[in-house]
């Protein structure tokens, strides 16, 4: 006697069927696995065996041969326990639980001792798979059920305990929950407004800049010049989630287990990732063993802030290169490939030196102590940032009545470039300016003498190398899609060689 019921392994925000086969042969009681099935077959196959004694039903009293299909390595603890399960329960008793019943549906969940089914991470992502794959029905544990709703086009059903499956398989039509009405959209607010800032016109006008082209940016000033209160409100200029964008954020929240509980509005906001300057590689890019997104991928479609960013640690600011330049992040260990996309809007801050000086003419840091932190500031990152701009807290404007616009209005702006960038780059692929190749952009904006000479003038200085020069022409593109225009001036060309800083940190 024999039965299949099928799981799914995830390795990122895609997945892989996996077929869970129970075969009960003659013979004295024993248990083989064949195939791989993890790391812990024995834990797996522990759970699977107290969950149906936990049941109510006996453990067959023969050969018992479990087989997996594929390697269950996605690194999600207990997501194949519920069909293995079943597996057992539908090869014992053929007649009660019959293989028709079992054809189409896939089965995610962990069991405790008792039965109960518990939630686990990376649902979302794997009902996504379930319905690429062709499957019409999964089973997720009740607590899952919210977040395996948001996935379009598969009917989705909730059991808190293994008997309401095995009900359901025998017939029980409404042993099964279904998922509750969707909430309404949360309104627009991020809970930060850009309307909140005083003054900080430059870093202001940097910030809109930044999230209409895609451009990473760094903001340096005094500790008192409240840097990180600007990176804060950067996700609410950025334009609205797409519906496959908000599908992408929900999987990979749900991979690091950071969803919330209780009912989901059908989109999410911005992600926005502060990351400490102690984060280490790992820390960034996540783990392929654990099938664990780091905190690039969680900034996907959102904001990674990089505080103190001159005193992380090379490794990590090697993790940090390619991951920035090819929009997603690659981890592998010896049996397991994990990619996860990163889309991510990278601002990094710091202080202008290492003493508590509002000013620059009040530093008290050692010659030696300063002049180290100067190289940091201008070399780590240089080659990956666009936007520069140090901040003086004497700017920030004094206590009476400023004119201040809200993110929603940046926002707009924002958005009007970014639909302009679209439609012109859409046929090669790109949506964003900070994308796009540099010879790709020559051909686009062929500048004529007047319009190339700030640059020109600019790097025989010494101020821009050729490559910053590429990355100046993408900001001035950006600076002209926000204004309305059709290309670069030279206006936009010297605006964006001051936002680009003249080659200093």
């Amino acid at each position: 006697m024999g039965a299949t019921a099928w799981s799914v392994i995830v390795r990122g925000l895609s997945g892989q069927l996996c077929e869970v086969a129970a075969e009960i042969t003659p013979g004295l009681p024993s248990i083989s696995v064949s195939g791989p099935c993890g790391d812990q077959p024995q834990a797996w196959l522990d759970r699977v065996r107290a969950a149906v004694a936990g049941e109510g039903r006996e453990w067959p009293q023969a050969r018992l041969t479990l087989t997996l299909s594929t390697r269950a390595d996605s690194g999600i603890e207990g997501i194949h326990d519920l069909a293995g399960a079943v597996a057992v329960l539908a090869a014992a008793d053929p007649a009660t639980f019959p293989a028709p019943r079992l054809a189409g549906v896939v089965l995610l969940g962990r069991l405790a001792p008792d039965g109960a089914l518990r939630p686990v991470r990376g649902i979302l992502a794997a009902v996504l798979a379930a319905r690429d794959h062709g499957r019409t029905l999964v089973i997720v544990p009740g607590l899952n059920l919210a977040e395996a709703a948001l996935a379009p086009g598969i009917t989705v059903a909730g059991a808190d305990h293994l008997r309401a499956v095995a009900a359901w398989l025998g017939g029980g039509d409404r042993a099964l929950s279904v998922p509750a009405a969707a909430v309404a959209a949360p309104p627009e607010s991020t809970g930060v407004d850009l309307g909140e800032i005083r003054g900080h016109y430059r870093a202001r006008w940097a910030l809109e800049v930044a999230a209409a082209g895609g451009h990473h940016l760094r903001l340096i000033g005094p500790p008192a010049a409240g840097l990180g209160a600007l990176a804060r409100r950067l996700p609410g200029l950025l334009p609205r989630l797409t519906e496959n964008e908000s599908l992408q954020v929900r999987a990979i929240a749900s991979l690091a287990a950071t969803l919330p509980e209780g009912p989901l509005p059908p989109n999410a906001s911005r992600p926005y990732v502060e990351v400490h300057h102690s984060a280490s590689a790992r820390a960034l890019l996540g783990s392929a063993t654990s099938t664990r997104p780091g905190a690039l991928a969680r900034a996907h479609h959102g904001v990674l802030h990089l505080a103190s960013y001159p005193d992380l640690h090379e490794r990590a600011l090697e993790a940090l290169r390619a991951p920035l330049e090819e929009g997603e992040v690659v981890v592998a260990n010896r049996d397991t490939l994990l990619r996860l996309p990163c889309e991510t809007l990278v601002v990094a801050t710091a202080p202008e030196c290492l003493c508590p000086a509002t000013h620059q003419g009040a530093c008290t840091c050692p010659p030696a102590a300063e002049r180290g932190h100067r190289q940091r500031l201008h070399r780590v990152l240089a080659d990956r940032v666009d936007i520069t701009v140090r901040e003086n807290p004497d700017e920030r404007g004094g206590f009476g009545a400023d004119s201040r616009e809200t993110s929603a209005e940046v926002r707009h702006r924002v958005t009007a470039a970014r639909t302009a960038a679209a439609r012109r780059w859409g046929e090669h692929g790109y949506t964003t300016n900070a994308r796009v190749p540099a010879a790709l952009l020559r051909q686009r904006f062929p500048l004529s003498s007047a319009e190339a000479a700030p640059l020109e003038a600019a790097r025989r200085e010494g101020r821009i190398t050729r490559r910053g020069g590429d990355r100046v022409l993408a900001v001035a593109a950006t600076i002209a899609d926000l204004r309305g225009g059709e290309g670069p001036s030279t206006h936009d060309v010297v605006e964006a060689l001051h936002l680009h800083g003249f080659g200093r940190p």
